[in-house]
C-alpha cells in the first residue's frame, strides 16, 4: 500500500497511556501531540477524579475486552476522542492504527470517498485510487466523531459495511474485506434524531451495542481543579513561565462556573490567565470567563439534581400517599400510555423500548382502550 493513497485522520494513530501522575492530579489522559493543538475545539486532557469519571472508567474497562462497536455521547469539549483512544488502547487493537475523523467536516460527495476510497477516474479529479479510512483503520479502530452529521444516503453504506464487514471503493465492484472496530461519537440525542428522520433506526441500533455517556464538566466538579493544575503545567511550560499556582479564591471561581465549553475552554481560560498573569500566582480577576452561566449550587432546585429515574420514583410516591384501587393496573397503563405516545403511536418501537413484545403490548394497548378501534 502507498502511504500517500491513506486518508490523513485528525491525528496520527498513537496515543499517550493512562498515567497515575502526583496526588491532587488524578489519572491524566492526553492527546497524542497535543501542544500543537492550541487552535483545536477538542479536549486535550481528561482526568478521571470526580466519582462520575472514576464510573465511566470503570465502564469503559467492562466494554474494551469486546469488538462490539460502541457509541459514546457527550457534549463538544467533554473529551469524546480521548475516550475513544483510551478504549483503543485497552483493547486487543492496541498497537494498531486508530484513525479519528470527524464526520461533519466534509461534503456529502466527499464523505463517501473518505469513508470508503474510490478507483482512478470513479469521478471528476479522481486522478489516482485512494484508499478509505475503514481501509486505512484495517485492523484497529476507526473513530467517527460526530456522526450524527452523517448524510441519509452515507448512513444507509455505512450500516452494509458494518453489517457485511467489507467495503466498496466508489467507482470499483470489487469488496474489500476490513476488520475495524467502529467508535461513534455525537454530542446531539441520536434517538430524536431517528424520532425527526434524520438518522436511521437500523445505524443507531447497530452503533449502540455499547454506550459511554461521558458527563459534561458541570456535572464532575472534582475533576476541574485537577484539569486546571495540569493546563497550568502544560502551559507554563510552554510560555517559559516559572511554577504558577491558583490562588483558593480563583480555585472557587473555576468550581462555580458552568463550563458550557467544558474542557475545551478550561484550557483556553487557563491559556489566557497565564497570558495576562504578571505574578506566580493565578488569581480570580486572571480567570476571563465570557460566559454568564454561573453554576451556583445553592441556587439549584433539588429537582435539576435529580435523575429521571429519581424523579419518577418521587412522583411514585406521590401516588403511594393517596392510593386507589388496582394502584398496579393504573401505574402500568400510563408507562404503556407514555410510552405509546413517546414513540408516536408504533407498536414496534413501543415495544423495544419497553423491552416487551409486541403482543403483549398490543394486548394492553386494547385493554387500556389506546387502540380499541383497531381489534
Amino acid at each position: 500500500m502507498n502511504m500517500n493513497d491513506i486518508p490523513t485522520p485528525l491525528q496520527p494513530p498513537s496515543f499517550a497511556d493512562l498515567t497515575e501522575p502526583d496526588a491532587g492530579q488524578g489519572r491524566l489522559l492526553t492527546l497524542p501531540n497535543s501542544r500543537k493543538l492550541a487552535a483545536s475545539i477538542r479536549a486535550t486532557a481528561q482526568v478521571f477524579e470526580d466519582p462520575r469519571s472514576v464510573a465511566l472508567l470503570e465502564r469503559i474497562r467492562m466494554v474494551v475486552p469486546s469488538d462490539a462497536n460502541v457509541l459514546i455521547i457527550g457534549e463538544t469539549g467533554t473529551g469524546k476522542e480521548l475516550i475513544a483512544r483510551h478504549v483503543h488502547e485497552l483493547s486487543h487493537r492496541r498497537g494498531r492504527p486508530f484513525v479519528a475523523v470527524n464526520c461533519g467536516a466534509f461534503s456529502e460527495n466527499l464523505v463517501e470517498s473518505e469513508l470508503f476510497g474510490h478507483e482512478k477516474g470513479a469521478f471528476t479529479g479522481a486522478f489516482a485510487a485512494k484508499t478509505g479510512w475503514f481501509e486505512a483503520a484495517n485492523g484497529g479502530t476507526l473513530f467517527l466523531d460526530e456522526i450524527g452529521d452523517l448524510p441519509l444516503s452515507i448512513q444507509v453504506k455505512l450500516l452494509r459495511v458494518l453489517q457485511e464487514r467489507e467495503v466498496v471503493r466508489l467507482g470499483s465492484h470489487r469488496s474489500v474485506p476490513i476488520d475495524v472496530r467502529v467508535v461513534a461519537a455525537t454530542n446531539v440525542r441520536l434517538q430524536a434524531a431517528v424520532a425527526a428522520g434524520h438518522f436511521r433506526e437500523d445505524l443507531f441500533y447497530r452503533l449502540h451495542v455499547a454506550h459511554l455517556a461521558l458527563p459534561p464538566l458541570r456535572e464532575r466538579p472534582d475533576d476541574i481543579l485537577p484539569l486546571a493544575h495540569h493546563f497550568i503545567r502544560e502551559y507554563h511550560q510552554r510560555l517559559g513561565y516559572g511554577p504558577v499556582r491558583l490562588d483558593a479564591a480563583a480555585e472557587r471561581k473555576l468550581q462555580a462556573y458552568a463550563w458550557p465549553g467544558n474542557i475545551r475552554e478550561l484550557e483556553n481560560v487557563i491559556h489566557h490567565g497565564l497570558l495576562i498573569c504578571r505574578h506566580p500566582v493565578l488569581t480570580e480577576d486572571d480567570l476571563q470567563l465570557t460566559s454568564l452561566h454561573i453554576r451556583r449550587p445553592e441556587a439549584v432546585p433539588e429537582a435539576a439534581l435529580a435523575s429521571p429515574l429519581q424523579l419518577l420514583e418521587q412522583a411514585l410516591r406521590s401516588v403511594f400517599n393517596e392510593p386507589g384501587e388496582s394502584l398496579f393496573d393504573v401505574v402500568e397503563e400510563t408507562l404503556v400510555r407514555a410510552a405509546f405516545e413517546h414513540c408516536h403511536r408504533n407498536q414496534v418501537q413501543t415495544a423495544r423500548l419497553l423491552g416487551i413484545s409486541r403482543n403483549v403490548l398490543r394486548a394492553r394497548l386494547i385493554r387500556n382502550g389506546a387502540i380499541a378501534a383497531l381489534k
